[in-house]
């Protein structure tokens, strides 16, 4: 289903405004539910390796069938209702699929938390945005994962979903949601989950790898636009953007550790493991609180304008 221009921009004006509020139907949570609710039909209770792997892949398929499904009959069954009803029902789903506004506004709470010198309250805040252990963490530590995550889910939360909605309409975004969502629900390389996960993992990292790279341009443009930085911020990610675990999401924090100057990435804990990342723009200085406000203002700058260039792009084909 051809996803126009007027959608897409819509949708990215109602996530801007509204953001998720909780008390709002919101499919990205359903999907939450699905997947644990499919894990837990489909988890081994054997320790044995191969059979983690293929039940794996089958609750890969299971949730992106049953997503990929509803979200293909709600659209159906709304248009033959009306095909205007089926129009808003597809900027309804997109719109679920940004996270421009909760982004911004959970960075907020950590910022105005650590403005308090509330460190305890910045941490709570941060452990609603990040799957590392936040109990222990410094100011230091605080402010350098914090902008991380908006660097990150600036790719993962906007840009590529903007991307799928604009490739393949609502139905697509929302399977790029799925994959994400499992991703970040069972794509850990632990006990638990190393071989149940493998598939979210890596397909997640297929998912990724074009919005994580397309990302670059569009922050270093920003960037030129905010500060002048932007060449800085396209070297940063060039040179330095596959100094990451993960194959995609060190390009966007390249390109903002670039952009402002800052310092990112470095040892951290997950999970109760502590984990000696290499460091991202390892020549320029340490994450400030102002660097908060900066961030902000890029990943916002670099939605409008994606948002409005894929607009500009679906107008034309």
């Amino acid at each position: 289903m051809d996803f126009l221009p007027w959608q897409l921009t819509a949708a990215y004006l109602l996530d801007l405004i509204f953001g998720d509020p909780t008390w709002a139907p919101h499919p990205i949570r359903w999907i939450g539910v699905l997947i644990g609710a499919v894990e837990k039909k489909l988890y081994p209770k054997t320790s044995h390796a191969a059979l983690h792997l293929a039940a794996g892949s089958v609750f890969w398929m299971t949730v992106m069938g049953t997503v990929v499904g509803a979200a293909w009959l709600l659209l159906r069954m709304a248009g033959l209702i009306h095909p205007a009803l089926a129009s808003l029902v597809a900027v309804w789903l997109a719109c679920t699929t940004l996270a421009t506004r909760s982004l911004h506004g959970e960075s907020s709470k950590v910022a105005a938390a650590l403005c308090r010198a509330d460190l305890p309250g910045a941490r709570q805040a941060l452990s609603r945005l990040v799957s590392r252990e936040t109990a222990e963490m410094t100011e230091e530590d605080i402010l350098r994962a914090l902008l991380e995550t908006v660097a990150e889910n600036l790719s993962d939360g906007v840009v590529a979903p903007l991307f799928y909605l604009a490739v393949g309409g609502s139905v697509l975004a929302m399977a790029y949601k799925a994959v994400s969502t499992m991703d970040s629900m069972v794509g850990y390389r632990n006990d638990v989950y190393l071989q149940f996960g493998k598939v979210s993992a890596r397909l997640d990292d297929i998912a990724n790898f074009i919005p994580a790279r397309l990302s670059v341009p569009v922050i270093a443009f920003a960037a030129r636009l905010l500060s002048g930085s932007g060449k800085r911020a396209f070297h940063t990610a060039v040179h330095e953007g596959s100094h990451h675990a993960s194959p995609n999401s060190g390009y966007s924090e390249a390109a903002f550790a670039g952009a402002l100057s800052i310092k990112l990435n470095g040892p951290s804990s997950y999970h109760g493991k502590r984990v000696n990342k290499p460091f991202i723009g390892i020549a320029f200085g340490d994450v400030t609180r102002s660097d908060i406000r900066k961030a902000c203002d890029l990943m916002l700058l670099c939605s409008f304008l994606w948002t409005f260039l894929l607009a500009v792009i679906s107008a034309a084909r």
